[in-house]
């Protein structure tokens, strides 16, 4: 965690509203879509390319499982010198991140840079399905890679 002074105030409740997915790097996009269809039933809702991350992308859900619920999403790099491929090549496949979803990724964000915290980009970037999205730093939330996820009010995963 960060070893940074935190200030005194906690962020406020309306600001972290849920776990929006749960991300795992995999090097077979179809075949880890596969595997969680016919293992969990899990269901594909949403699939893109997201070509300024490197990634081919897939978010799955539980058939039985409403909109706005924690979903899964699957990392597979678009080619050998993307983020998630070194990732795998560093760690293997699997966990490679947490998404918290906010309401506000401006205010979360200047919250938790004045708490010390690093976040990865100094302004956020576009996310899947439209989404507005910022990390914090791992060595400052116990080595997880903490996605923060605003997303588009138009669209569901």
């Amino acid at each position: 965690m960060s070893t940074a002074t935190p200030t005194p105030e906690f962020i406020p409740a309306d600001y972290v509203i849920a776990v929006d997915h749960v991300g795992i790097a995999v090097p077979d996009l179809e075949a880890a879509v596969a595997w969680y269809a016919a293992n969990l039933g899990m269901v594909e809702t949403h699939r893109e390319v997201n070509e300024s991350q490197g990634v081919q992308e897939a978010m799955l859900s539980c058939p039985a499982a409403d909109d706005d619920s924690t979903a899964l999403q699957l990392l597979a790099p678009l080619d050998e010198t993307s983020t998630i491929a070194k990732f795998i090549d560093r760690n293997g496949p699997g966990l490679q991140q947490l998404a918290y979803r906010v309401t506000d990724i401006e205010a979360v964000s200047a919250h938790l840079r004045g708490r010390g915290l690093r976040l990865l980009y100094e302004a956020p970037r576009q996310g899947t399905a439209d989404s507005r999205i910022n990390f914090v730093h791992p060595k400052d939330a116990g080595g997880v890679l903490i996605e923060l996820v605003e997303p588009n009010p138009n669209v569901t995963h």
